[in-house]
């Protein structure tokens, strides 16, 4: 426990830091991190790092490297401007707890920007929230990690155990920017993974599998419409089964510990259709890239051949594809669900918590992933996922809640401190 005198510095320490944290998370919310163009942003994080005197390492993550190790996930696009950002906190006398605050400067397409109230890219604070794409997932709460720790030495203190700041990609598809941490040979004693959790903080979470399939039709001019196949429309007829297959996975909820409570803990997603050529030909490909969440426990390559076994039975249903049936690609997460043990690392999460809301800190069960699978899966790191209230991610006008950013980044201040421990400055 941290002295009440030390706890309120560090947090007038937050707060006298809010507006410069305010301005940086606002200027990397402007830089359109979207996969394939992350580099400028993660530039950016880099010299914030750097204008705190932590030695940065950075990176391009090469497949070949983490390809054999657990939790990775298949790629098919070019990972030539992919790279990772490390800052490192070395403790002078380093006889405190380590810990690893990680964060994804990746962020998903904005869709239409027409249809955005306020650009994506032009993030704009109006009745205490700040909007843009990435500003709830999760760049406010990455920006917060640097600001907690400014918050400790701006109150005349500093860690006695290491710390590293990871900025990643490849979360909201792969994880592998995180899995290249680890073949970086980053540990810890805790991980702290500060996404929109509405201020609570993750027990268990779902896993992720993506894949992409890949159909062939028959091409012929339109006028002859009925003499040949349509790929578009037989991609449309598997969808059903697809959902009949989902459901069946909802209906084991009540088998899995931390999803009983839940009504729809598996969702499927038909995420992108692409497909066809010309308006007046019968189209003679599509694509159809598909999403669907698994609970913690189930095995990945069984998920997998159910998959394959219930587009093979659709397939047999519709005349063309039982000759020509689809092909299936796995094409990016393939991520385990699991459940989260924070270990001693949760009760003083728990206790920086109440200090700041005056409340217990509550847990959730997600039905999306983070990169804390690899944390608590495979490196046995206990993890915690913990963050402001954020509110359409993923979709238009994403959104930030400033006062619980404010609050939040208090609460990880004086988690860091009294995990890591600390000393005078």
């Amino acid at each position: 426990m941290l002295d009440p005198q030390i706890e309120t510095a560090i947090r007038d320490a937050v707060d006298a830091g809010f507006a410069d944290q305010t301005a940086f998370t606002a200027e990397i919310v402007a830089s359109p991190s979207v996969r394939g163009r992350e580099q400028p942003a993660q530039n950016l994080m880099a010299a914030a790092m750097r204008e705190r005197g932590l030695p940065v390492d950075s990176w391009r993550i090469d497949p070949e490297t983490i390809r054999h190790l657990p939790g990775f996930s298949p790629v098919t696009v070019s990972y030539e401007q992919a790279t990772t950002v490390v800052g490192a906190w070395r403790a002078p006398d380093p006889r405190g707890r380590s810990l690893i605050l990680n964060g994804h400067i990746d962020v998903v397409p904005t869709g239409p920007e027409e249809m955005w109230a306020i650009p994506p890219f032009e993030p704009r604070v109006a009745d205490g929230w700040m909007y843009g794409r990435g500003a709830g997932d999760m760049k406010a709460g990455l920006c917060s990690t640097l600001f907690a720790f400014d918050a400790l030495r701006r109150a005349g203190v500093r860690p006695t155990g290491d710390i590293y700041f990871q900025s990643v990609i490849e979360e909201e598809c792969t994880g592998n920017g995180a899995l290249s941490c680890f073949a970086r040979g980053y540990r810890a004693d805790a991980a702290l993974i500060p996404e929109p959790m509405g201020e609570r903080f993750i027990r268990a979470q779902v896993g992720v599998i993506w894949f992409q399939i890949r159909l062939r039709g028959f091409p012929v001019h339109a006028a002859y419409a009925t003499t040949g196949a349509n790929a578009i429309e037989s991609a449309y007829a598997l969808f059903p089964s697809l959902h009949a297959m989902c459901e069946e996975w909802n209906r084991r909820c009540a088998r899995v510990e931390h999803f009983g409570d839940l009504k729809h803990p598996i969702n499927l997603n038909i995420g992108k259709i692409t497909g066809g050529d010309w308006a007046s030909s019968v189209p003679a490909w599509c694509h159809v890239d598909v999403r669907i969440a698994t609970y913690p426990g189930q095995d990945l390559a069984e998920a997998r051949r159910e998959i394959e076994d219930t587009l093979r039975a659709a397939s047999r249903d519709i005349p063309f594809l039982a000759n020509s049936p689809p092909e299936i690609v796995w094409n990016g997460f393939q991520a385990e669900g699991c459940i989260l043990s924070g270990g001693d690392a949760e009760a003083v999460l728990a206790d920086a918590h109440r200090t700041v809301f005056d409340d217990a800190l509550q847990p959730m069960t997600c039905t999306g992933t983070t990169d804390a699978r690899f944390f608590g899966l495979y490196a046995g790191i206990p993890a915690l996922v913990y963050g402001p209230k954020a509110e359409n991610i993923h979709g238009y006008d994403e959104r930030v809640d400033l006062e619980s950013l404010r609050r939040t980044t208090q609460a990880t201040a004086l988690f860091i401190a009294d995990w890591c421990g600390i000393e005078k400055a």
